[in-house]
């Protein structure tokens, strides 16, 4: 009884700080955002406001920061990546499950190889095949970027398609169906949960994605996305804390509305969708 009770007690003891750790810097970003310059300036963290109905900062962030203008250029930049990102990641992965030919392995661990080397590495590189080509400060040159095969994505589609019979493959086949009508027909309408999880996956990396955003979207008055918009209120005479975190809580209501609204099928996809050994 002594050992059970000391078990559960380390287990909650856990649990709380675990919830402690992860929701202290969203109610200090929460306070910090309602909070004006003075108050910033003379108060501690965790310091409540004096006006909770106090919104000029998030009307500040939204003029100031264009925020119009980021949230419209990254809704299409997710909306085009996922759609591609997705198309790409299954069809290769349709490739390299379904057809055994010479350098399928090898293929595949060089996908594995390249998830080790740093992206920040191949940078230098990158930035002049992008600059050759007249993609750097565009959209379209970014959006090609972050469509850049996702080795993630591949291997989460490959297992899912390991959990699929080949009879229907062979079947379709054998009905006179194409490989094209085998895989649009057939296996892609049932890869809902595997699509469900890489695009959780990769919808949260590219709304959050900065470094790149930063590099090749360099026009910040016409190609303003979301990550980059914070960074408007920082510069070298200090940064305004108050106004950053008011532009975070604006940033993070879409993604909890969508999370909200879709949790069921979130779930749903990550438990169906999740890698099998």
């Amino acid at each position: 009884m002594i050992k059970r009770a000391v078990i559960s007690t380390l287990k909650y003891l856990s649990l709380a700080l675990g919830a402690f750790v992860t929701l202290y810097p969203l109610v200090s970003v929460l306070i910090t955002a309602f909070k004006t310059n003075e108050e910033y300036a003379s108060t501690s963290v965790m310091h409540l406001p004096s006006n909770w109905l106090n919104i000029q900062n998030f009307s500040q962030v939204w003029t100031k920061g264009g925020m119009l203008l980021a949230f419209k250029n990254s809704g299409i930049i997710l909306v085009v990546v996922l759609a591609g990102s997705i198309m790409l990641s299954s069809m290769t992965a349709y490739v390299l499950s379904r057809f055994k030919f010479m350098g399928n392995a090898l293929i595949k661990n060089l996908f594995l190889f390249a998830t080790l080397i740093p992206g920040v590495a191949m940078q230098v590189t990158v930035y002049q095949i992008m600059y050759s080509f007249g993609l750097v400060n565009t959209l379209p040159g970014y959006i090609i970027l972050l469509l850049g095969t996702d080795v993630i994505s591949v291997y989460i589609f490959i297992q899912f398609f390991e959990t699929l019979p080949e009879s229907l493959d062979e079947s379709a086949v054998l009905d006179g169906c194409t490989y094209f009508g085998v895989f649009f027909k057939i296996l892609f309408p049932l890869l809902g949960p595997a699509a469900v999880t890489c695009m959780i996956l990769k919808g949260v990396a590219t709304y959050n994605e900065y470094y790149m955003a930063n590099l090749y979207l360099q026009d910040k008055n016409r190609l303003q996305v979301v990550s980059t918009s914070l960074y408007t209120f920082t510069g070298p005479m200090g940064n305004q804390y108050n106004l950053i975190c008011a532009g975070v809580i604006i940033t993070i209501l879409p993604a909890l509305v969508v999370f909200i609204l879709c949790q069921k099928r979130i779930y749903a996809g990550l438990a169906a969708g999740a890698v099998k050994g």
